[in-house]
């Protein structure tokens, strides 16, 4: 059967495939002409030719009703788990015929979903069908696909035909953030001395501190801000950007893929990273993501991109985690933590009693975990 499958898609793809009425037809007309080779009668030669020419006009068709056809795809926006991608076809006829009576196949990877299709009933020249649907996204990852697909069995429907489109997908499902309200293991994590330069990625100037850039003047920025001197060399107003000085709590959030992760367990700590990440940023932290294989990553998007991406994977060749500063080692239990800075903390999904350490139950919720207090 797997081979017959091969040969009818090889048939379909490359030429045509006849459909179930097609090949019935097709042996209707060997029949005739055997009976008429054997009785010489005229007319079941007639009834044979009549039919074998019908099939010829058939299996022309829906090549040439495919032909021409422009297939484009939009991007796809990255989303959260849980929140449906959203995915846009389009399908352009710039011939002079009217084009009809064809499918549009969409061939989403196994891990994403079914494959879907959809029907156009005519397209007149110059026109454009855009084809819009909804995927769901229970879990995250990176999806790629690369093709999508025309058939079409018009005008008579007996040979299928179906022709493929280089329309490369790529769709990025985030893991999902919790909103956490408090967290303790970040709350009371890291030194509070010191000064550095308060670090957002997604940062906004300030109207009070220190100089960080000048830029062209905008409606509505104070005057008070306008540095003369360099506006006066470039010929244009120029204004300050400033920024304030903080409290230093710099935090890394690292995930150890190295371990051996049970269950669903690994797919907790990744969400566990995100939300930490999210909850530390809102507090003020300049947070980043540590993972093996990987430099530090600290812009939002990058950060999100990479748990999207992350799988468990045994390596030795790792990068080193950053000295003197404050940690937060997510691992699986039974693995050998590095040595970490004063004031880190680690999460552990399993059983232990060590200091500093918040034990994760796999079973229960993790949003609830996240916000107990440390043992």
């Amino acid at each position: 059967m797997d081979v017959l499958k091969r040969f009818t898609g090889w048939l379909e793809h490359r030429w045509v495939n006849p459909a179930y009425v097609g090949w019935v037809l097709l042996g209707l007309a060997l029949f005739f002409f055997a009976a008429a080779t054997n009785t010489l009668a005229g007319w079941l030669y007639v009834m044979s030719g009549v039919m074998l020419a019908l099939l010829l006009v058939a299996a022309v068709l829906p090549p040439r009703n495919l032909e021409g056809l422009v297939v484009t795809r939009s991007p796809i926006q990255p989303v959260t788990a849980g929140v449906p991608l959203e995915v846009e076809l389009r399908v352009q006829n710039p011939q002079r015929q009217t084009k009809s009576l064809f499918q549009i196949i969409d061939l989403l990877p196994a891990d994403l979903g079914a494959v879907q299709t959809t029907a156009v009933d005519i397209l007149a020249p110059g026109q454009t069908h855009r084809w819009h649907y909804q995927v769901p996204t229970p879990r995250r990852g990176i999806y790629r696909w690369q093709t999508a697909d025309l058939r079409t069995a018009a005008p008579l429907g007996l040979f299928w035909c179906r022709r493929s489109t280089e329309v490369p997908a790529t769709a990025v499902v985030y893991p999902p953030v919790l909103p956490l309200r408090r967290c303790p293991i970040l709350d009371t994590v890291g030194p509070q001395g010191g000064q550095h330069w308060r670090y957002s990625p997604q940062a906004q100037a300030d109207t009070q501190g220190v100089t960080r850039s000048l830029r062209p003047y905008r409606w509505g920025d104070p005057t008070r801000l306008i540095h003369w001197r360099t506006s006066a060399r470039y010929g244009e107003l120029r204004v300050r950007e400033l920024e304030t000085m903080t409290a230093s709590r710099d935090i890394i959030i690292a995930l150890n893929t190295a371990a051996r992760w049970p269950g669903e367990s690994f797919e907790q700590a990744v969400i566990g990273a995100a939300s930490l990440y999210s909850y530390a940023l809102k507090q003020g932290f300049s947070a980043a993501l540590w993972l093996p294989q990987e430099e530090v990553l600290r812009e939002s998007s990058q950060v999100m991109y990479a748990l999207a991406a992350v799988n468990p994977a045994a390596t030795s060749d790792r990068t080193s985690l950053p000295p003197q500063t404050t940690i937060v080692w997510l691992t699986a239990a039974g693995a050998q933590p590095p040595v970490l800075a004063a004031n880190s903390r680690q999460l552990v999904w399993g059983g232990g009693d060590a200091a500093g350490t918040l034990y994760i139950d796999s079973e229960r919720s993790l949003e609830l975990q996240l916000q107990t207090s440390m043992p």
